[in-house]
């Protein structure tokens, strides 16, 4: 699941917490980061179980409603297709979802009344309404329903949002990237899905995990030099002037150029021009791509840089 795009993300809020508390131990930075990466981890499985415990919250609230007009003797019949969605009883009975919630103690336990509001809202939305209205409906029908719920009533949420933020600080920033991982999770159940099918591990291979490691190494071992190419192109401008959070964009970016010969330098600079939308000024987005750009041309005229695809 954890893939390049968040590892970038992570690396830039890192190096700037890093730096902000003047910390000078590289090995801390690496045990925080992989933290991070792992707190990462942890939030696609909490989202992807809060779509099991709404649906247990719907086989409660189904229960009491068939109990009430028992009771009142009222007649009202209660339509059991939603708590029998087929895609949400493979989620729930997901051996890797279910060890990796209890090894990591995730439940929405103490979140009752969240679920609750969140099934509410789900019953008055009109594709929940559409669906209930047919008695049958195909696997496919069954699993788009839960995209639908997710893409709609769970991405943005705000009182989602702020709930996650109250459990762990390392949550702030991630929802928009583990939101995506969860779509892709869904999209990849089957009707035939068993229990034992695998959802997405946590890297997709150890090469992710050491580009993580490297990547932070390179930026805080080559710092001066990186500083240096940065001030040596700012022409006309101090470099203690230009921004904190631009100056570790650039370092990153640097780092990446000058040390991963496979990766292209403009994918390189796009990754990092998208890190600037979200974290820096609407202005610095043009200077890092002009400085990340300018000084990659330089070391390449200079024959101190090479990628792949150049090579003889």
């Amino acid at each position: 699941m954890i893939n390049r795009e968040l590892i970038r993300l992570k690396l830039v809020q890192e190096l700037y917490s890093y730096h902000q508390r003047g910390l000078h131990n590289p090995i801390v930075a690496e045990k925080e980061l992989l933290l991070s990466l792992d707190k990462a981890y942890d939030l696609y499985n909490y989202l992807l179980l809060l779509m099991v415990e709404v649906s247990r919250m719907a086989v409660r609230m189904h229960e009491m409603r068939q109990s009430r007009s028992k009771r009142l003797a009222d007649g009202e019949y209660w339509s059991s297709k939603f708590i029998d969605n087929r895609f949400i009883l493979q989620l729930e009975a997901n051996r890797q979802l279910r060890d990796y919630c209890e090894e990591h103690a995730l439940s929405w336990a103490d979140h009752e009344d969240f679920t609750r509001t969140l099934y509410n809202t789900i019953e008055e939305s009109e594709y929940y309404r559409n669906y209930m209205a047919t008695v049958d409906s195909t696997y496919e029908e069954d699993r788009e329903l839960w995209r639908l719920i997710y893409r709609n009533l769970i991405v943005g949420n705000e009182e989602l949002d702020h709930l996650l933020e109250d459990q762990s600080i390392y949550w702030n920033d991630d929802r928009h990237i583990v939101d995506t991982f969860v779509l892709k999770t869904i999209n990849r159940f089957r009707a035939d899905s068993p229990a034992s099918q695998l959802i997405m591990p946590k890297y997709k291979s150890d090469s992710d995990r050491d580009f993580a490691l490297k990547l932070l190494r390179h930026t805080l071992e080559g710092q001066e030099y990186y500083n240096g190419l940065i001030a040596a192109s700012a022409k006309g401008w101090e470099f203690r002037r230009i921004a904190v959070m631009d100056r570790i964009i650039l370092q990153l970016g640097l780092a990446e150029i000058t040390s991963f010969p496979s990766i292209p330098v403009s994918v390189s600079i796009n990754e990092y021009l998208e890190i600037t939308k979200a974290y820096s000024t609407p202005r610095s987005g043009k200077y890092i791509n002009g400085t990340l750009d300018a000084i990659a041309r330089q070391l390449m005229d200079e024959g101190k840089l090479v990628k792949e695809s150049q090579k003889d």
